[in-house]
Order: C-alpha cells, then structure tokens, then sequence
C-alpha cells in the first residue's frame, strides 16, 4: 500500500513539473536589427539581452521564452510576426518595436488578443489619447514630450527663430508638433524627409537660405548621423542644432565624432543620472558590452523586461489572468533606470525630462553629460483625450 502511494505521488510530481516544463511564459519580440533603425534595434536587443541575463532567463522566477526575430522595421512585416507570435507561440507578452507605425500596425491584434504590450521605445499619440488601451503600456516615453522639453530649452537660450526637420511619419509628426506646443518662437520652415533618407543636400540648403537662429531635428539611427555629418560638413556649424536625445544618443555619437560636440539634447533619462539602479545596469552594460555606453533604447529596453518581471512575480506567475496581470503591470513595483516610475491614466509615464549636452568624459570619450532637469513628473498632452 505505501508503495502504491508513493508511485502515485511521485508521479503526481513528475506529471506537474512536466505541466510546469510545457508552459513557460513566452515573450513576443519584434526587432529592428535590420531596416531603417537597424542600429536603435540593435540597442534595444542589447538591453533587453542585458536584463535577461540577470533575470537568469526567468520572469518573476518563472522560466521564460524570449522569441526575438527581426522584421526589418516593415510595418507590414511586424504584422505578420505578431500574427505568428499570437497564433502559433501563444505569447503572454509583446516589446520590441522601435517605430512609431510599426507599434499602430500590431496593436489592434495584440489588444484583441488580450496581450499586454509594453512598447519599449515608441509613444504614439494615438495610445495616448483617443485609442489608448489597457492593453499598451507606454514603458517609455509619449513622443511629444521630449520635444516639449526642446521646446523649452530653445526658447531659455533666446531662439527667436527656427527651422524644423523630421521624418515624414507618425513618430516625426508627434516630435514636431511636441516641439512648436512649448516653443514660443516662430517657425521658419518645417521639413518632412523620407524614412531611411541619407543624403539631406537639399534640405540643408533649405536651412541655409532661411537664416534660422536655430535647427531642431528628429532624426534618429542612420538618418542622424548622416544628417549632422552632412550639416557640419556643408558649412553650418555656426547654426546651433537642438534635438531630442534620439538624434544625439550614444549610437549616433560614435558614428559621427566630433562635429556632435556641444550638441544639446533632451531627454528622460541620461547614463550618469544618480539613481543606484542606474548605476549598476550602467556597470553591468559597459561590462558585457566592451565598455561602451548604454543608449536611451538599450534603458528603456532594460526597464521593460524588469516591469514584466515585477508583474509576474506579483502575479505568482498566473499570466492567463490577465485582470491581474494588467493591475500588476500599472503598480510599475520596479526598479527603474529612471527613479520612481508611474503611470498616468493612460499607461505612460510620468517622469522628468533632462537636458544633456555632448562632451568628453575624463578618459576622452565623447558621451551626453547631464545638465539640468527641464520638466519635472511630466504627463503627456494626449492624456485627458484617453477614455480608458
């Protein structure tokens, strides 16, 4: 008899850990590891693989799938991964875009499907307001308010006059209009370039001929760096350039050198903001990553892997309840590369935005280097549109 119950219990055992073996929690990631934001994918995986390292490939304790495959920045292509994602992996949860339509291409599938998705870069508008959704947590930023923070700065050095220039799609249009909401200057000229665009000679001609006190671009990846090169080099360096930390982060300073000196920039994070969970992931990645330092997209990417991680831990791993998933997602009970982290009613951040300004650390290396805080525990102005 109690040998019959020990085989009975053994493998009662056996049968729930082979249950438990079957189920991991499973992670949608869709990269830009080729494409127009190749670099920006390649910081966003960079922190992301960071932040599972030192969660030993678990989730709240839980092991856990992280399905990473690039879709070369083709929002078309992002749809079709996340179909994928959805019907034949089953995921618990979805990160990895960096572009704005990319993110409003796979949302309506993942909200559908009941799929929390933290964006670890973009902050459409469109979640910010009027199609907000419990489902989207904006773990970053809302695309305008960097460009606030611009705004604001430009109008503390005395630019009376300025040219605007950004992509022609969402994220380009959310930074512009971000930028003229705080700017009380006017408005030379505004700009709009193809997406991937690397030869600007026309539109630094249209910079030369309006005479601008200033220049503020969203430029961000391969399009920043071409961008500044090409400005420099065609003779405008005595223009003063602002930009939000996108198109002056780390990826773009180490392609371009030296004509990124003195380039003001804002941001909501910065690698020397004196935060100790700061400090040690900044440690951590200068460590795994030869030294270099971390971007914007390689924090945030960071962040969003510990708030999942927080979340399922408050959930004792339940993921298929997704009320208590969503509930333990908006604690946000994590500890941010930023400081205190929360939520407004429409899932994005309230956090400050610092100015950054580009100079050499004491080994000689060219980086962002606080300056001040421009706006503090700042909330997007999309949030009162948001009937969440």
């Amino acid at each position: 008899m109690l040998k019959l119950k020990t085989a009975t219990l053994t493998l009662a055992l056996c049968s729930a850990l082979n249950v438990h073996a079957a189920d991991p929690i499973k992670v949608g990631v869709a990269l830009d590891i080729s494409g127009p934001f190749a670099t920006i994918g390649a910081e966003t995986r960079d922190g992301l693989n960071l932040a599972i390292e030192r969660l030993n490939g678990q989730l709240g304790g839980v092991p856990t799938e992280f399905l990473q495959t690039d879709f070369a920045g083709n929002p078309e292509q992002a749809n079709q991964l996340v179909n994928r994602y959805l019907q034949r992996d089953k995921i618990d949860f979805f990160t990895g875009p960096v572009a704005s339509n990319s993110a409003l291409a796979v949302g309506p599938a993942l909200f559908a499907a009941q799929v929390p998705f933290l964006s670890s870069n973009p902050g459409p508008s469109q979640y910010a307001g009027k199609q907000c959704n419990p489902y989207f947590f904006g773990v970053s930023y809302q695309n305008d308010t960097y460009d606030e923070a611009a705004g604001k700065v430009a109008n503390e050095k005395g630019y009376k006059n300025m040219v605007l220039i950004a992509p022609n799609y969402p994220a380009g249009k959310d930074h512009l209009n971000g930028f003229k909401r705080l700017y009380k200057g006017a408005i030379k000229d505004e700009i709009y370039t193809k997406v991937g665009q690397i030869d600007y000679a026309a539109e630094i001609a249209q910079i030369r001929a309006a005479k601008p006190d200033a220049v503020f671009f969203f430029l961000p990846a391969a399009m920043g760096i071409n961008f500044i090169k090409q400005y420099v080099g065609g003779g405008l360096k005595d223009i003063p350039m602002i930009a939000p930390g996108f198109s002056a982060d780390q990826d773009v300073i180490a392609a371009v050198g030296e004509p990124t000196m003195g380039l003001y920039n804002t941001a909501h994070w910065a690698h020397d903001l004196p935060v100790p969970a700061n400090v040690e992931f900044v440690a951590a990645f200068r460590k795994k990553y030869d030294g270099r330092y971390p971007t914007v997209y390689a924090a945030q990417a960071y962040d969003v892997i510990m708030a999942m991680d927080a979340a399922v831990r408050e959930v004792d791993g339940k993921v298929s309840d997704r009320a208590a998933v969503l509930a333990a997602l908006k604690k946000a009970n994590f500890k941010s590369v930023r400081g205190d982290f929360s939520y407004g009613p429409n899932h994005f951040p309230i956090q400050n935005y610092y100015l950054r300004v580009v100079e050499k650390d004491a080994n000689g290396q060219l980086t962002n280097k606080l300056v001040s805080t421009v706006l503090e525990k700042h909330q997007d102005a999309y949030v009162g549109e948001c009937q969440m």
